[in-house]
């Protein structure tokens, strides 16, 4: 009865690294959203490839860099700061676990307020045209993902500053960071579709 005892005080608490059913969990959220995002992409490009009056496909002609490539940077910079902290927790450094996750809460909110201005600098609305529709639907679902990164970022941030989390227990940390790079990788994927393809020559 003793050894029994003695037994399941030392059984873990929590997943162990990256071996958690979260984990899985996340790889297939990825997997769904990731076709989402296939899915209004190729809508993209099939409406590009169709007859359009000369400077509506982009809708006011090819879109500016001006804030949409600092932004690129940003969120790149963000993903950046939260493999740093991924990296520092399995070396049982908390404090540079709490800053790396900190800096990308912050990037990833400064890449919203920035993504609202270059909404609100756009001369169309939702229903103006097809590719107007298209923008704000591609670029809306993306904040949107943002706006769940932040929270996920924010709220493993709060546990780790709590102490939650060592070089041995730290799941919650890959599978957060998991859906933020996933989130990363769309914007790519977006910025090169939205801003760079109509530099490359798909336009009307």
């Amino acid at each position: 009865m003793t050894d029994r005892i003695a037994l399941e005080g030392t059984l873990p608490v929590g997943a162990i690294d990256t071996r958690a059913s979260g984990w899985w969990a996340m790889i297939f959220v990825v997997c769904t959203e990731a076709a989402l995002f296939g899915y209004l992409l190729f809508s993209y490009f099939y409406l590009a490839v169709q007859p359009h009056a000369p400077g509506t496909f982009p809708e006011g002609g090819t879109p500016s860099l001006a804030l949409a490539l600092p932004n690129t940077i940003i969120l790149l910079t963000s993903s950046v700061a939260v493999g740093w902290a991924q990296f520092n927790i399995q070396r049982d450094d908390s404090l540079r676990l709490i800053i790396g996750l900190a800096v990308a809460v912050a990037l990833g909110v400064v890449f919203l307020i920035v993504q609202y201005f270059e909404w609100a600098q756009k001369p169309f609305t939702l229903s103006s045209t097809a590719y107007s529709s298209l923008y704000f639907v591609i670029t809306g679902f993306h904040m949107m993902h943002v706006v769940v990164g932040v929270g996920v970022l924010a709220t493993v941030l709060v546990w780790s500053a709590l102490g939650y989390f060592n070089r041995v227990r730290y799941a919650p940390i890959h599978i957060g960071a998991l859906y933020w790079h996933f989130v990363d990788a769309v914007w790519l994927a977006v910025f090169f579709t939205l801003y760079i393809t109509p530099l490359l020559g798909l336009r009307a």
